[in-house]
Protein backbone atom coordinates (compact mmCIF):
# COMPACT_ATOMS: atom_id res chain seq x y z
CA UNK A 1 0.00 0.00 0.00
CA UNK A 2 1.53 3.30 -1.09
CA UNK A 3 1.35 6.47 0.97
CA UNK A 4 0.88 9.82 -0.73
CA UNK A 5 0.90 13.29 0.77
CA UNK A 6 2.36 16.79 0.78
CA UNK A 7 5.97 17.24 1.89
CA UNK A 8 6.70 19.41 4.90
CA UNK A 9 10.42 19.55 5.63
CA UNK A 10 12.74 21.03 8.26
CA UNK A 11 16.03 20.12 9.88
CA UNK A 12 14.55 21.08 13.23
CA UNK A 13 11.54 18.99 14.18
CA UNK A 14 10.27 21.61 16.65
CA UNK A 15 10.07 24.19 13.85
CA UNK A 16 8.43 21.77 11.45
CA UNK A 17 5.66 20.91 13.91
CA UNK A 18 4.39 24.50 13.75
CA UNK A 19 3.71 24.17 10.00
CA UNK A 20 2.30 20.65 9.86
CA UNK A 21 -1.30 19.97 8.92
CA UNK A 22 -3.26 16.70 9.05
CA UNK A 23 -2.37 14.51 6.06
CA UNK A 24 1.10 15.99 5.52
CA UNK A 25 4.21 13.85 5.30
CA UNK A 26 6.83 15.10 7.75
CA UNK A 27 10.44 14.98 6.50
CA UNK A 28 12.97 15.37 9.31
CA UNK A 29 16.66 14.85 10.04
CA UNK A 30 16.40 13.80 13.65
CA UNK A 31 18.69 11.27 15.31
CA UNK A 32 17.06 9.55 18.29
CA UNK A 33 13.57 11.04 18.01
CA UNK A 34 12.66 12.35 21.46
CA UNK A 35 9.35 12.25 23.29
CA UNK A 36 8.46 15.93 22.81
CA UNK A 37 9.16 15.76 19.08
CA UNK A 38 7.18 12.53 18.72
CA UNK A 39 4.17 13.95 20.55
CA UNK A 40 4.27 17.03 18.34
CA UNK A 41 4.29 14.90 15.19
CA UNK A 42 1.45 12.66 16.36
CA UNK A 43 -0.71 15.58 17.49
CA UNK A 44 -0.30 17.06 13.99
CA UNK A 45 -1.83 13.86 12.57
CA UNK A 46 0.68 13.44 9.77
CA UNK A 47 0.36 10.53 7.34
CA UNK A 48 3.96 9.42 7.73
CA UNK A 49 7.35 10.47 9.03
CA UNK A 50 10.43 10.25 6.79
CA UNK A 51 13.65 10.50 8.75
CA UNK A 52 16.93 11.23 6.99
CA UNK A 53 18.77 10.01 10.10
CA UNK A 54 18.44 6.99 12.37
CA UNK A 55 15.40 7.28 14.60
CA UNK A 56 17.17 5.05 17.14
CA UNK A 57 20.97 5.13 17.11
CA UNK A 58 21.34 2.86 20.12
CA UNK A 59 23.05 5.40 22.38
CA UNK A 60 20.13 5.33 24.82
CA UNK A 61 16.52 4.08 24.81
CA UNK A 62 14.66 7.04 23.29
CA UNK A 63 10.85 6.70 23.40
CA UNK A 64 9.95 8.80 20.34
CA UNK A 65 9.62 6.11 17.63
CA UNK A 66 7.36 3.93 19.82
CA UNK A 67 5.06 6.89 20.44
CA UNK A 68 4.76 7.57 16.69
CA UNK A 69 4.13 3.93 15.78
CA UNK A 70 1.57 3.55 18.57
CA UNK A 71 -0.34 6.38 16.87
CA UNK A 72 -0.39 4.27 13.66
CA UNK A 73 1.92 6.65 11.85
CA UNK A 74 4.57 4.83 9.77
CA UNK A 75 8.24 5.81 10.00
CA UNK A 76 10.56 5.42 7.01
CA UNK A 77 13.97 5.42 8.62
CA UNK A 78 17.54 6.38 7.73
CA UNK A 79 16.84 7.45 4.15
CA UNK A 80 19.89 9.74 3.83
CA UNK A 81 20.33 13.51 3.82
CA UNK A 82 19.55 13.82 0.09
CA UNK A 83 15.86 13.81 1.02
CA UNK A 84 16.35 17.15 2.78
CA UNK A 85 16.96 18.85 -0.56
CA UNK A 86 13.40 18.35 -1.80
CA UNK A 87 11.04 21.32 -1.90
CA UNK A 88 8.35 21.84 0.68
CA UNK A 89 4.93 21.35 -0.82
CA UNK A 90 6.10 18.66 -3.23
CA UNK A 91 4.04 15.52 -3.77
CA UNK A 92 5.54 12.60 -1.84
CA UNK A 93 4.83 8.96 -2.63
CA UNK A 94 6.15 6.19 -0.39
CA UNK A 95 6.19 2.68 -1.89
CA UNK A 96 5.83 -0.57 0.05
CA UNK A 97 9.54 -1.30 -0.31
CA UNK A 98 10.54 2.04 1.27
CA UNK A 99 11.28 3.85 -1.99
CA UNK A 100 10.41 7.55 -1.80
CA UNK A 101 9.31 9.47 -4.87
CA UNK A 102 9.21 13.27 -4.95
CA UNK A 103 6.94 14.53 -7.73
CA UNK A 104 7.12 11.02 -9.26
CA UNK A 105 10.94 10.99 -9.26
CA UNK A 106 12.80 8.42 -7.14
CA UNK A 107 14.59 10.43 -4.47
CA UNK A 108 15.62 8.01 -1.73
CA UNK A 109 14.99 4.68 -0.10
CA UNK A 110 14.66 3.79 3.56
CA UNK A 111 13.35 1.08 5.85
CA UNK A 112 9.92 0.95 7.44
CA UNK A 113 10.35 0.78 11.19
CA UNK A 114 8.09 -1.83 12.76
CA UNK A 115 7.16 -2.27 16.40
CA UNK A 116 9.18 -5.50 16.52
CA UNK A 117 12.21 -3.77 15.04
CA UNK A 118 11.89 -0.94 17.56
CA UNK A 119 11.73 -3.42 20.45
CA UNK A 120 14.99 -5.03 19.33
CA UNK A 121 16.71 -1.66 18.89
CA UNK A 122 15.50 -0.48 22.28
CA UNK A 123 16.81 -3.62 23.98
CA UNK A 124 20.21 -3.02 22.39
CA UNK A 125 20.08 0.64 23.46
CA UNK A 126 19.45 -0.37 27.08
CA UNK A 127 22.64 -2.41 26.98
CA UNK A 128 24.60 0.63 25.75
CA UNK A 129 23.24 3.10 28.26
CA UNK A 130 25.96 2.38 30.81
CA UNK A 131 28.63 3.57 28.39
CA UNK A 132 26.64 6.69 27.60
CA UNK A 133 26.08 7.29 31.30
CA UNK A 134 29.82 7.03 32.06
CA UNK A 135 30.59 9.66 29.41
CA UNK A 136 27.73 11.82 30.63
CA UNK A 137 28.95 11.80 34.25
CA UNK A 138 32.56 12.51 33.23
CA UNK A 139 31.44 15.41 31.05
CA UNK A 140 29.17 16.80 33.78
CA UNK A 141 31.96 16.82 36.37
CA UNK A 142 34.48 18.27 33.95
CA UNK A 143 32.24 21.17 32.96
CA UNK A 144 31.01 21.72 36.52
CA UNK A 145 34.62 22.48 37.47
CA UNK A 146 35.07 24.83 34.51
CA UNK A 147 31.74 26.59 34.98
CA UNK A 148 31.64 26.98 38.77
CA UNK A 149 31.97 30.74 38.26
CA UNK A 150 28.34 30.59 37.10
CA UNK A 151 27.17 30.35 40.71
CA UNK A 152 30.10 32.12 42.37
CA UNK A 153 29.18 35.63 41.23
CA UNK A 154 31.17 35.39 38.01
CA UNK A 155 28.33 36.32 35.66
CA UNK A 156 26.52 39.63 35.27
CA UNK A 157 22.79 39.35 35.93
CA UNK A 158 20.84 41.59 33.52
CA UNK A 159 18.40 44.17 34.85
CA UNK A 160 14.69 43.59 34.26
CA UNK A 161 11.69 45.87 34.11
CA UNK A 162 9.70 43.07 35.73
CA UNK A 163 9.86 43.16 39.52
CA UNK A 164 10.81 39.71 40.85
CA UNK A 165 11.92 40.34 44.44
CA UNK A 166 9.64 38.72 47.00
CA UNK A 167 7.37 37.13 44.37
CA UNK A 168 6.83 33.60 43.11
CA UNK A 169 8.30 32.89 39.68
CA UNK A 170 6.98 30.28 37.25
CA UNK A 171 9.51 29.11 34.63
CA UNK A 172 8.02 27.22 31.69
CA UNK A 173 10.02 25.07 29.27
CA UNK A 174 8.47 23.05 26.46
CA UNK A 175 9.60 19.75 27.91
CA UNK A 176 7.85 16.45 28.53
CA UNK A 177 4.27 16.74 29.87
CA UNK A 178 4.45 20.54 30.03
CA UNK A 179 0.83 20.91 28.89
CA UNK A 180 -0.54 18.53 31.49
CA UNK A 181 1.58 20.09 34.23
CA UNK A 182 0.50 23.62 33.32
CA UNK A 183 -3.13 22.52 33.45
CA UNK A 184 -2.54 20.88 36.85
CA UNK A 185 -1.19 24.10 38.41
CA UNK A 186 -3.62 26.50 36.73
CA UNK A 187 -5.34 27.26 40.04
CA UNK A 188 -1.97 28.13 41.56
CA UNK A 189 -1.18 30.51 38.66
CA UNK A 190 -4.59 32.21 38.86
CA UNK A 191 -4.47 32.68 42.63
CA UNK A 192 -0.79 33.48 43.27
CA UNK A 193 -0.14 35.33 39.98
CA UNK A 194 3.59 34.54 39.80
CA UNK A 195 6.07 36.21 37.47
CA UNK A 196 5.81 34.20 34.25
CA UNK A 197 9.07 33.35 32.48
CA UNK A 198 8.96 31.49 29.17
CA UNK A 199 12.15 29.79 28.05
CA UNK A 200 12.01 30.14 24.24
CA UNK A 201 8.93 28.11 23.15
CA UNK A 202 7.80 28.00 26.78
CA UNK A 203 6.49 31.53 26.24
CA UNK A 204 4.08 30.18 23.62
CA UNK A 205 3.06 27.41 26.00
CA UNK A 206 1.93 30.15 28.39
CA UNK A 207 0.04 31.88 25.57
CA UNK A 208 -1.76 28.61 24.78
CA UNK A 209 -3.21 28.71 28.30
CA UNK A 210 -4.18 32.36 28.10
CA UNK A 211 -1.26 33.80 30.05
CA UNK A 212 0.99 36.67 28.99
CA UNK A 213 4.69 35.94 29.64
CA UNK A 214 6.44 38.64 31.63
CA UNK A 215 9.92 37.57 30.52
CA UNK A 216 11.12 35.58 27.51
CA UNK A 217 14.62 34.19 27.85
CA UNK A 218 16.63 31.95 25.51
CA UNK A 219 18.25 31.61 22.11
CA UNK A 220 15.14 33.00 20.38
CA UNK A 221 15.09 30.06 17.97
CA UNK A 222 11.66 28.61 18.79
CA UNK A 223 9.55 31.42 20.25
CA UNK A 224 6.86 33.19 18.24
CA UNK A 225 6.92 36.84 17.21
CA UNK A 226 3.67 37.34 19.12
CA UNK A 227 5.17 36.23 22.42
CA UNK A 228 8.19 38.48 21.90
CA UNK A 229 6.05 41.49 21.13
CA UNK A 230 3.78 41.25 24.16
CA UNK A 231 6.27 40.34 26.91
CA UNK A 232 7.80 42.97 29.21
CA UNK A 233 11.42 41.75 29.07
CA UNK A 234 13.41 39.91 26.40
CA UNK A 235 16.68 38.36 27.54
CA UNK A 236 18.87 36.74 24.89
CA UNK A 237 21.13 33.93 26.05
CA UNK A 238 24.66 34.68 24.83
CA UNK A 239 27.57 32.27 24.61
CA UNK A 240 30.47 32.67 27.08
CA UNK A 241 32.43 34.35 24.26
CA UNK A 242 29.76 37.05 24.11
CA UNK A 243 28.16 36.04 20.80
CA UNK A 244 24.36 36.13 20.82
CA UNK A 245 22.88 34.97 17.48
CA UNK A 246 19.36 35.50 18.80
CA UNK A 247 19.88 39.26 18.95
CA UNK A 248 19.64 39.56 15.17
CA UNK A 249 16.06 38.34 15.18
CA UNK A 250 15.11 40.76 17.96
CA UNK A 251 16.61 43.67 16.02
CA UNK A 252 14.78 42.62 12.86
CA UNK A 253 11.53 42.77 14.82
CA UNK A 254 12.41 46.25 16.04
CA UNK A 255 12.39 45.19 19.69
CA UNK A 256 14.76 45.83 22.59
CA UNK A 257 16.54 43.07 24.49
CA UNK A 258 19.18 42.47 27.10
CA UNK A 259 21.81 39.75 26.95
CA UNK A 260 22.77 37.20 29.57
CA UNK A 261 26.30 35.91 28.94
CA UNK A 262 26.58 32.48 30.57
CA UNK A 263 27.35 28.83 29.84
CA UNK A 264 24.72 26.10 30.10
CA UNK A 265 21.10 25.94 29.04
CA UNK A 266 18.62 28.78 28.84
CA UNK A 267 16.46 27.20 31.52
CA UNK A 268 19.50 27.20 33.84
CA UNK A 269 20.01 30.93 33.48
CA UNK A 270 16.26 31.56 33.84
CA UNK A 271 16.43 29.90 37.26
CA UNK A 272 19.61 31.77 38.14
CA UNK A 273 18.00 35.08 37.11
CA UNK A 274 14.97 34.43 39.33
CA UNK A 275 17.18 33.42 42.27
CA UNK A 276 19.55 36.37 42.01
CA UNK A 277 16.58 38.73 41.72
CA UNK A 278 15.44 37.34 45.11
CA UNK A 279 12.35 35.42 44.06
CA UNK A 280 10.43 34.05 47.04
CA UNK A 281 9.84 30.72 45.27
CA UNK A 282 10.76 29.31 41.85
CA UNK A 283 8.36 26.84 40.24
CA UNK A 284 9.59 25.04 37.11
CA UNK A 285 7.44 23.28 34.50
CA UNK A 286 8.79 21.09 31.69
CA UNK A 287 12.45 21.52 32.61
CA UNK A 288 15.17 18.97 31.91
CA UNK A 289 16.14 17.14 35.06
CA UNK A 290 16.88 13.49 34.28
CA UNK A 291 19.64 11.81 32.33
CA UNK A 292 17.22 10.82 29.54
CA UNK A 293 15.97 14.42 29.35
CA UNK A 294 19.51 15.57 28.62
CA UNK A 295 20.19 12.75 26.18
CA UNK A 296 17.04 13.77 24.31
CA UNK A 297 18.18 17.38 24.26
CA UNK A 298 21.45 16.22 22.71
CA UNK A 299 23.59 17.42 25.60
CA UNK A 300 26.64 15.44 26.69
CA UNK A 301 26.50 16.60 30.29
CA UNK A 302 24.61 18.75 32.77
CA UNK A 303 27.36 20.73 34.49
CA UNK A 304 25.52 24.07 34.56
CA UNK A 305 22.22 22.45 35.58
CA UNK A 306 23.92 20.65 38.46
CA UNK A 307 25.55 23.87 39.64
CA UNK A 308 22.44 26.04 39.39
CA UNK A 309 20.22 23.56 41.20
CA UNK A 310 22.93 23.16 43.82
CA UNK A 311 22.83 26.92 44.43
CA UNK A 312 19.12 27.63 44.43
CA UNK A 313 18.33 24.54 46.53
CA UNK A 314 15.01 24.69 48.36
CA UNK A 315 13.94 27.83 46.48
CA UNK A 316 13.05 25.55 43.55
CA UNK A 317 9.90 23.46 43.23
CA UNK A 318 10.04 21.27 40.14
CA UNK A 319 6.47 20.81 38.92
CA UNK A 320 7.48 18.36 36.20
CA UNK A 321 5.14 15.38 36.37
CA UNK A 322 2.85 17.02 38.93
CA UNK A 323 -0.14 16.26 36.68
CA UNK A 324 0.37 12.56 37.34
CA UNK A 325 -0.41 13.14 41.02
CA UNK A 326 -3.90 14.33 40.15
CA UNK A 327 -4.98 12.14 37.26
CA UNK A 328 -7.28 9.80 39.22
CA UNK A 329 -11.00 10.04 38.54
CA UNK A 330 -13.46 10.64 41.36
CA UNK A 331 -14.70 7.18 42.41
CA UNK A 332 -18.38 6.48 43.26
CA UNK A 333 -17.29 5.27 46.70
CA UNK A 334 -15.83 8.72 47.38
CA UNK A 335 -19.11 10.36 46.37
CA UNK A 336 -21.08 8.04 48.67
CA UNK A 337 -18.74 8.89 51.54
CA UNK A 338 -19.19 12.62 50.96
CA UNK A 339 -22.99 12.20 50.79
CA UNK A 340 -23.06 10.12 53.98
CA UNK A 341 -20.87 12.65 55.78
CA UNK A 342 -23.20 15.45 54.72
CA UNK A 343 -26.22 13.60 56.15
CA UNK A 344 -24.73 13.42 59.63
CA UNK A 345 -25.21 17.10 60.59
CA UNK A 346 -28.69 17.08 59.00
CA UNK A 347 -29.77 14.10 61.12
CA UNK A 348 -28.28 15.61 64.27
CA UNK A 349 -30.01 18.95 63.72
CA UNK A 350 -33.31 17.16 62.98
CA UNK A 351 -33.25 15.31 66.30
CA UNK A 352 -32.49 18.31 68.50
CA UNK A 353 -34.33 21.18 66.74
CA UNK A 354 -38.02 21.59 67.90
CA UNK A 355 -39.15 23.43 64.72
CA UNK A 356 -37.75 20.69 62.50
CA UNK A 357 -39.37 18.03 64.76
CA UNK A 358 -42.76 19.72 64.30
CA UNK A 359 -42.23 19.98 60.55
CA UNK A 360 -41.48 16.27 60.35
CA UNK A 361 -44.63 15.46 62.39
CA UNK A 362 -46.77 17.62 60.08
CA UNK A 363 -45.29 15.87 57.06
CA UNK A 364 -46.13 12.47 58.60
CA UNK A 365 -49.77 13.54 59.24
CA UNK A 366 -50.18 14.81 55.67
CA UNK A 367 -48.84 11.57 54.25
CA UNK A 368 -51.29 9.57 56.41
CA UNK A 369 -54.21 11.65 55.13
CA UNK A 370 -53.15 11.30 51.52
CA UNK A 371 -52.41 7.59 51.64
CA UNK A 372 -55.34 5.16 52.11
Amino acid sequence: MTITGTAKIDKKTKNLIKRLEPGDIAIINHEDIDEVGALGLTSSKVKAVINAAKSITGRYPNPGPSIILDANIPIIDNVGEQIMSCNEGSKVTIADNGEIYIDDRLMAKGEFLTSDKVKVLMQDAKKNIEKSLDKFIDNTLEYAKKEKYLIMGGVEIPKTDTVIKGRHVLIVVRGNNYKEDLAAIKTYIDEVKPVLIGVDGGADALLEYGYKPDIVIGDMDSVSDEALRICRDIIVHAYPNGKAPGLLRIKQLGLDAKTFVAPGTSEDIAMLLAYEKEADLIVAVGTHSSMIDFFEKGRKGMGSTFLVRLKIGSSLVDAKGVSKLYNQKLKPSYMFGIFAAALVPIIVISTISPPIKHAIKLLELRLKLLLP
